[in-house]
């Protein structure tokens, strides 16, 4: 009688084996401490809190934990005292500093009313332009519908300060614009533009903008066209930058470890090295545009949907109302009506949110979302009931609460570094506002009430303005 042998276990054997304990354990190790979590959350949740065991030290003899007892009480934490200070350069250029000891570093950023709304007839002017700028410097620029932007952050101790305060202040007053570099950055752009083509989300959004804004500077594509950046040349560049990159046509914020007396001296040598000129025209208003669909045939799976019209001003005294609205409706992502409607309950979508854009003129008030072609006619109708049931109901009182309590806690985050603040400042002397704008803010949205919104939302968004743009499948396409 032959004796049985046992057969050696593969590798891959042992393998799987292991991964099967090593599964089983896992699955007690985290029974077990789910189970000695709710213990001791049960146990904290009935005892008192009690301050550190240190020998010798009576816990009473303890100051009170305020930020601790903010949580407990369900508010958000204090927000960083800011010791705002504003001034005029000789030029008028207007200048907003908060010093900041605490980090030996300044962070600066100018902003001129040199955006895209200035291109006039030479589209993508305004977007080249300020690309070209930075050619050369290790600093931060950008350029939107509105602005054009050039940020530095540098070491503020002078022997650092001043180097990086020149090679700053030369770049941004007097660029060269290179026949080279103009041509790679043109050739980039018209790139870029083709490959726009293949991107639904992108197309979409441009007619959005283009039939919420006709004959208007917002309609037109910042990055300008084929036809229009044909057109421009290094010496259109220089008379552009000349124009609008002014000393009167400024704002600049510092924020930083810098004295009031070194904050005066950076700003106005940098409005004495700036071309002289003149602030630029106000925006018009936007025409009144009325309601519709339009469809853009696209052939793809999914149907990208834009809703919405016209909506405020950054300065608009209803700011701080349509603001805690939007943050209930579709701006705080899970837990917003909108999410809850299209993704929670019926799975249309991975995502939906709404925006308001504040401008210098009427910036757009949008929802966006993506679904599957089959599925755009219900999307659409949701998208429009969960509408027209906030603006004729309003939110509740616990949206309302929970509202204050999220955005209250962001601005807490806004104000605990130097860059988030500077862009504050650069934003609100941009637009108009006083440098406290941030702080008047937090008091609006701490004293608004449900009939404030609710009636702010039937002023604001009437259902027969409301412009939808969908792209993708036709009705015929999907059969």
């Amino acid at each position: 009688m032959s004796a049985h042998r046992v057969q050696p276990m593969s590798p891959a054997r042992w393998l799987g084996a292991l991964a099967f304990l090593l599964l089983i354990a896992l699955l007690f190790w985290r029974e077990s401490g789910q189970q000695e979590a709710a213990a001791e959350r049960a146990a904290l949740d009935s005892a008192p809190i009690s301050g550190p065991q240190i020998p010798g030290l009576d816990p009473a003899d303890l100051p009170p934990l305020s930020s601790l007892q903010v949580l407990l009480d369900d508010q958000p934490l204090p927000s960083r005292e800011l010791d705002l200070q504003n001034w005029q350069t000789d030029q008028g250029s207007l200048v907003y500093f908060m010093p900041a000891p605490e980090l030996p570093m300044f962070d600066l950023r100018l902003v001129f009313a040199a955006g895209a709304s200035r291109d006039g007839e030479q589209p993508g002017i305004a977007s080249l332009t300020n690309s070209l700028i930075g050619v050369g410097a290790q600093f931060s620029n950008s350029a939107h519908r509105d602005m054009a932007t050039a940020s530095l952050r540098s070491l503020s101790d002078p022997a650092q300060r001043q180097p990086a305060l020149e090679l700053f202040t030369r770049v941004v007053a007097e660029p060269s614009f290179p026949e080279d570099a103009f041509e790679r950055l043109r050739e980039r752009t018209l790139a870029g533009l083709r490959m726009r083509q293949q991107r639904p989300s992108a197309l979409a959004s441009e007619a959005f903008w283009a039939s919420l804004y006709p004959q208007h500077p917002y309609g037109s594509l910042p990055e300008g066209n084929e036809t229009s950046l044909a057109g421009l040349s290094p010496a259109a560049l220089a008379d552009f930058h000349q124009q609008f990159y002014n000393a009167s046509n400024l704002t600049i914020a510092l924020v930083g470890d810098l004295t009031r007396a070194e904050a005066e001296a950076i700003a106005q040598q940098l409005a004495d090295a700036l071309p002289q000129g003149s602030a630029a025209d106000e925006l018009p208003a936007p025409p009144t545009v009325s309601g519709g669909h339009e469809h853009i045939a696209f052939d793809s799976q999914q149907t990208h949907i834009l809703v919405g019209q016209h909506g405020i001003t950054r300065h608009d005294p209803d700011y701080a109302a349509l603001y805690v609205a939007n943050q209930i409706l579709g701006g705080s992502g899970f837990g917003s009506r909108l999410m809850e409607q299209i993704r929670e309950q019926r799975g249309l979508s991975y995502s939906v949110s709404s925006q308001f854009i504040p401008m210098a003129s009427n910036g757009p008030f949008m929802i966006s979302m993506q679904t599957r072609s089959d599925q755009t006619a219900e999307a659409l109708e949701v998208i429009n009931d969960t509408l027209d049931s906030f603006i004729a109901e309003g939110p509740t009182e616990d949206e309302l609460a929970r509202a204050k309590r999220q955005l209250l806690g962001q601005f807490v985050l806004g104000t605990a570094s130097n860059s988030a603040i500077v862009g504050q400042l650069a934003a609100n002397g941009f637009y108009g506002l006083p440098p406290d704008q941030f702080q008047q803010l937090i008091s609006d949205i701490e004293s608004l009430t449900l009939e404030e919104i609710r009636s702010v939302l039937q002023q604001r968004l009437p259902a027969d303005q409301r412009l939808i743009i969908t792209l993708g499948q036709t009705p015929e396409d999907e059969a």
